[in-house]
């Protein structure tokens, strides 16, 4: 039995378990028949079990022709009739190939998370970047003893390069912002004490701020801007362009070969940095305070000296070793765990030196309650 539907370029012909359908002519944008897919009535006709196609008269044809099968094809495939492509062209074989053949479900609506699931997810992942920062400065620890009897992976010359970094390149910006910051504290300190008649005190003021605060946050400050964002950049750019990747695929222990240097660098080029910022600090105060408030050189000398001890020092020093090892370990942890991408680079630079300014003035908060509880 044939059953012929008929229209510009289609042709429906219906024989038992099979329906031929027969293309021709032009199937082109603008085609009324391309949309035709979505009212065909004779799918519902029971025994139909394939669809097969006749193009010998097809002409040229374009998007309009697969908008059609596609469409005929989705309209096949819940009804569990077979659908053969063999008789249409090649090229469009392969383009239907790429469509879906039933309609994607539209995307659920994502759910958003109430506080108690916030707040325990932050919990996890603080708790694990807690134990990745501890396991990182356990191991430098442990690696920072092997290296002192030479048995650490580590070269020679990057350990070099880096102290030549975080030292020696750093003396010019350390000394511009300590001696500034000395010569503020005589200016400020100079207001106050001139009402009670106490410009004496000046030197006292400028050696004690300079020697146990000001030295050590600043010198941190200007090594967490300069030095811990350098670190982090650098670890990220590696990770980015999968250097990372490669040293642990050769058996490289990047902790020895790139965290070590950095780390063992700056925690032993802060504490000379902070002696070096103590002590300009302080030769600006006394610019200032000889200069500008007709105090006698050899007055504040003397009064520098009593006011300075050794125990302010080694405070002062304490805490510039840790300032020290805090940016180094957080600039290098955030370059590790940087993206691969490289709008990460920027972005973990500015995130470690964050980090280190934050963590530097959090840390002094904690040196002063202890130095208060032990009456430093």
């Amino acid at each position: 039995m044939n059953d012929a539907s008929a229209g510009r370029g289609l042709a429906i012909q219906v024989d038992g378990a099979d329906t031929l359908v027969i293309l021709s002519g032009d199937w082109t944008i603008g085609d009324s028949e391309a949309a035709a897919a979505e009212r065909e009535t004779w799918l519902d006709r029971q025994g139909l079990k394939a669809i097969v196609f006749d193009t010998r008269r097809l002409g040229r044809w374009d998007s309009s022709l697969l908008v059609y099968l596609a469409g005929l094809r989705r309209n096949a495939v819940p009804r569990s009739i077979r659908f053969d492509d063999g008789g249409i062209p090649v090229a469009a074989q392969r383009l239907l190939a790429l469509l879906p053949e039933s309609a994607t479900a539209p995307a659920a609506p994502t759910r958003r998370p109430g506080l108690v699931e916030t707040l325990g997810v932050a919990a996890i992942s603080a708790w694990i970047e807690l134990a990745a920062v501890t396991t990182l400065l356990g191991g430098q620890i442990l690696q920072a003893g092997a290296a002192s009897f030479g048995r650490a992976r580590m070269r020679r010359a990057d350990l070099l390069t880096c102290i030549y970094d975080a030292g020696i390149a750093a003396l010019p910006m350390v000394a511009l912002v300590n001696v500034l910051v000395g010569a503020i504290l005589a200016f400020v300190g100079a207001i106050e004490l001139r009402r009670f008649g106490a410009e004496v005190y000046i030197a006292n003021l400028v050696g004690i701020a300079q020697v146990r605060e000001m030295a050590p946050v600043m010198t941190a400050i200007v090594m967490a801007g300069r030095t811990g964002g350098a670190y982090a950049a650098e670890i990220a750019s590696m990770q980015a362009s999968n250097e990372l990747d490669a040293l642990s695929v050769l058996g490289v222990p990047i902790q020895d070969y790139l965290i070590l240097p950095r780390v063992l660098a700056l925690t032993l080029m802060t504490p000379l940095l902070y002696l070096y910022g103590s002590f300009v600090g302080i030769l600006g105060g006394f610019a200032v305070a000889v200069s500008m408030l007709d105090m006698s050189p050899e007055l504040f000398i003397a009064q520098t000296r009593d006011a300075v001890t050794m125990t302010q020092v080694i405070f002062g020093f304490t805490k510039s070793i840790a300032f020290a090892a805090l940016i180094a370990i957080a600039g290098c942890r955030i370059g590790l765990k940087a993206g691969r991408s490289t709008t990460d680079v920027g972005h973990a630079a500015t995130h470690a030196v964050v980090v280190g300014i934050v963590g530097v003035i959090v840390v002094d908060a904690i040196f002063a309650v202890c130095a208060n509880a032990l009456g430093i």
